[in-house]
Parts: structure tokens; C-alpha cells; sequence
């Protein structure tokens, strides 16, 4: 009897649980924070993931995107982490090197990455570096040995086209003169096409997957000159890694160290996070959800049709990332102020 009791009772509290965490969510809108203009990788992939997620939500709130530039994606993370309400429903969408301006301690920061309540990610983003073909930079070689240095733009000091520019000067004692400010990368690209700069580091993907990349590669309008990631593109065959660059340049064990440090942003790719004191549940509620929308056959369709491709890490492993990232010892952290010009 008195098990048949305690069924009765563990049923009643299982199934009075499951209603209230699907009415929450019932009816809601959460809304994730781009820190990016529209037309972007990261708008589109907020956008992607966001006709799917909401399905594996109970309840299936609706998801939309807000798009809040500025800073390289600081204004956006500053919004999400202090003024958003940690219920659940505003999430953050910032630059996947945010944790650097934290790192080298600038003063716009008001956040902690280690306090992120990490939800996942879809992709990793490796860098590149592209260079206008009627210039005379024919290699990464060419900029070293120039005395004018290329003008190459970028939204920020944590954005991927400053990062990548500063590590190959530091690396490699190349020089380049960047122009920052725009407000995203499609600027950068019409900036390109003007000749107000000519040159830019940014994703492998967006390269390869979007306009004006596609016909600037048809037409030969643009070369690469030097990819991040520690095996060549199989899209880029020819293109020399900065690791091979920097076994050829006999580049010191801690400039390749801070070169590590700076290019595991990569891993992050559009990482989505939830505020400090976002309930624990929601949290979970959250990563269980991204993680089951990764494999929707659907999302994966149109990730591919969209030429985006996937590489999705959890809320989990993005946490154990930032964990490792944030503990360096001070005189890594010293020389990624000096690339950073801090």
C-alpha cells in the first residue's frame, strides 16, 4: 500500500513539474542580442539557429534576433550581461574573441566571461587574411619586406580582422596599418571595393559561403594570404597557415604561446550565452535544446544550403574553453595587451 502511495505521490510531482517548466516558456519570445550589424555570419547564424531552437523549448516560445552593434560586439555583451533581465528570455550572441577585451582588462568591459552561462555554439571560426590583387602584396612575405604597410579594416580591437592582422605582426614582424570602426564586416567589404582599405582578416566561412566573395573570386578581384587554422583549408589548398609561417619565421615558444591564446576564439564560433543568475533549470532547459537543434535535419540543410558550415560545441565545453583561456600566466597575458595595444 504504501508504495502504491508513493507512486501515486512521485506521479503527481513529476507531472505538476513538467507543466510549469513548459509554462514559462508558453507564449514567451526570447530574444537573442547580435552584436553585429544585419547581413553578417554571426545574423545569420542567430537567425538560423533561431527558426529551430524554440521546437526542443517546451513550450515553443518564439525566437527572434536584435541586432545592438558597437565595440566589436562589447555594447551588445555589456546589454546582455548587466541590463537584460536574467529570466531566460534574453540571451547574448557577442564576438567569439569578446573573453580578449576582458583579458587585457579594457575599461568598456562590464561583464566576467567566466560568470557566462555558455549555451553553445554552431561553428568554429577560423580566420583568414584577404588582400586586394592590384596591390603589390603578392604574400605575407611582400607586407614584411614593404616600407608603406597595407591599410586593412576592422570593426574593433577584439574583432577578428584586427586580431589576426596584430598576431601576424607580432609573429612575424609584418606591419600593417589598421583603419577601425565600421560597423561590420559588409562595410569593411564596400570599403574594400572603394579602396578606402585593401585588406581584411576575417572567417574562413563567410569567405567561402556569401557574397561579394563569390564573384570577387571568380573574377580574381582578391587573394588570400595566410589562413589561421593548423591544416589548410581543403577550399585554400594553397595557402600557407600562420603555424607553417611561423615554423619557416623561427617564431620564439612564447610568441606562439600568446599566437595560441588569441586564436582559440576560433573555437567559440557564434557562441550564445544567458546573463549571470539566469535560473539553473532555464539554463539547462536552454543547452538541452540548442544541443538537440544542432542535429535537426532541417537546420543541417539549411546550414549547408546556406554554405555555413557546422561545428557545433556545447554550453559544457564552451565553459571548460573559457576556463582555460582566463588562466595565463602574467607574462601571456603582458604580451596580449601588446598585441592588443593596451
Amino acid at each position: 500500500m504504501k508504495r502504491v502511495v508513493f507512486a501515486f505521490l512521485l506521479f503527481l510531482a513529476l507531472s505538476s513539474a513538467l507543466p510549469a517548466q513548459e509554462s514559462f516558456y508558453q507564449g514567451k519570445t526570447i530574444r537573442i542580442v547580435v552584436g553585429f550589424t544585419p547581413g553578417g555570419f554571426y545574423d545569420r547564424w542567430a537567425r538560423l539557429v533561431a527558426r529551430y531552437w524554440g521546437k526542443y523549448i517546451a513550450g515553443n516560445p518564439e525566437i527572434i534576433v536584435q541586432n545592438m552593434p558597437g565595440a566589436g560586439s562589447v555594447v551588445a555583451t555589456n546589454y546582455a550581461y548587466s541590463v537584460a533581465k536574467p529570466d531566460g528570455l534574453t540571451l547574448g550572441m557577442p564576438s567569439a574573441s569578446i573573453y580578449m577585451d576582458q583579458l587585457v582588462g579594457r575599461k568598456e568591459v562590464q561583464f566576467d566571461v567566466r560568470k557566462f552561462n555558455w549555451l553553445g555554439t554552431q561553428d568554429k571560426r577560423h580566420m583568414l587574411l584577404y588582400m586586394r590583387t592590384d596591390t603589390p602584396y603578392q604574400s605575407i612575405d611582400d607586407v614584411v619586406k614593404s616600407k608603406e604597410p597595407p591599410k586593412c579594416g576592422a570593426t574593433g580591437t577584439v574583432s577578428t580582422g584586427y586580431l589576426l592582422t596584430r598576431i601576424v605582426e607580432d609573429a612575424l614582424g609584418a606591419k600593417f596599418n589598421i583603419v577601425l570602426g565600421y560597423p561590420g564586416g559588409s562595410e569593411i567589404d564596400v570599403a574594400v571595393e572603394r579602396g578606402e582599405v585593401i585588406c581584411r582578416g576575417m572567417d574562413v566561412d563567410p569567405y567561402f559561403g556569401r557574397e561579394p566573395f563569390i564573384s570577387w573570386r571568380k573574377k580574381g578581384f582578391v587573394r588570400l594570404l595566410l589562413q589561421s587554422a593548423r591544416l589548410r583549408d581543403p577550399r585554400a589548398p594553397d595557402v600557407p597557415t600562420i603555424h607553417e609561417l611561423m615554423d619557416r619565421y623561427k617564431t620564439p615558444d612564447i610568441t606562439r604561446r600568446v599566437a595560441r591564446v588569441i586564436l582559440a576564439a576560433a573555437e567559440f564560433g557564434s557562441p550564445v550565452f544567458a546573463p549571470p543568475a539566469t535560473p539553473s533549470e532555464r539554463v539547462k532547459t536552454l543547452r538541452a535544446a540548442h544541443a538537440r537543434s544542432m542535429n535537426d535535419p532541417e537546420l543541417v540543410a539549411e546550414a549547408n544550403k546556406g554554405r555555413l558550415e557546422m561545428g557545433p560545441s556545447t554550453g559544457e565545453e564552451l565553459e571548460v574553453l573559457t576556463r582555460e583561456i582566463m588562466d595565463q600566466p602574467p607574462e601571456v597575458i603582458e604580451r596580449v595587451k601588446k598585441i592588443l595595444g593596451k
